[in-house]
């Protein structure tokens, strides 16, 4: 059966080349890339299949830097405001690590890594001022972005976030989501859960059928399992290896 949200890519591809961006990677050091969309004339475009784009140029508009949250990777999230925005600014849509295509075998996870991959991301594509703007999770990492690299960032837009996350949801706000912590809220593995995550992160309600929901899960899973498997995996390795020694 033809997974809904695999579907919808192409045509929301070819809408952001439309609206001036492209897709581009960016290697921070071995083991950890991250995704962007890149202002097109920033990037050269490739003659052959095989050949990748190359970095040609720093952007000449002012840079605006949209960061999304947990619920969706970045155009997905932002792929409403793209084309306002690319009338004036230079916009880079990155996917944060474990997000779309940004991968790390680092085992830390936290918004001061994001902020620290994304702005050596930056760097390399020649951004050395920008406005962060960021919704939710996005709005942490925008935050320690400020705070580590204010040489950077010129200024901040926030949605939906706060400045850190913390213990500050109730065991009975908790309850009446329907979830029994905070990470099973932000990294749903089920209908159910993914409808709790949504339903606090729109002004709306929103109604989607339960296949889109399911559908949304299967490409979304491999993400949440890199999320949470990771870390424990390198601890694993690192108990054997040290037993190992010891014995």
């Amino acid at each position: 059966m033809v997974n809904l949200v695999v579907a919808q890519r192409p045509l929301l591809h070819g809408l952001m080349k439309m609206a001036g961006i492209r897709p581009y990677t960016v290697e921070i050091e071995p083991g950890t890339t991250m995704s962007f969309w890149v202002p097109s004339e920033t990037i050269t475009k490739p003659k052959k299949k095989d050949e990748k784009p190359r970095i040609r140029a720093k952007p000449s508009k002012p840079a605006v830097i949209l960061v999304h949250g947990f619920a969706a990777e970045g155009i997905v999230t932002w792929q409403f405001q793209v084309g306002a925005l690319t009338k004036k600014y230079a916009v880079y849509v990155p996917d944060l690590l474990f997000f779309g295509g940004s991968t790390t075998d680092k085992a830390e996870r936290s918004p001061r890594l994001q902020a620290e991959c994304l702005v050596a991301a930056l760097r390399k594509l020649g951004v050395e001022e920008c406005v962060v703007v960021g919704f939710s999770y996005g709005g942490m990492v925008a935050f320690k972005m400020a705070e580590m690299y204010p040489e950077m960032v010129q200024g901040l837009v926030i949605s939906g976030s706060i400045l850190a996350m913390s213990e500050s949801l109730s065991a009975s706000s908790l309850q009446e989501l329907g979830v029994s912590s905070s990470s099973e809220l932000l990294l749903p593995t089920s209908v159910k859960g993914l409808k709790a995550l949504l339903s606090i992160a729109a002004h709306k309600k929103l109604w989607f059928p339960n296949r889109l929901h399911k559908d949304y899960l299967e490409v979304c899973l491999p993400r949440i399992i890199a999320w949470i498997l990771l870390p424990l995996l390198l601890l694993f390795n690192y108990l054997i290896v040290n037993l190992w020694r010891g014995l």
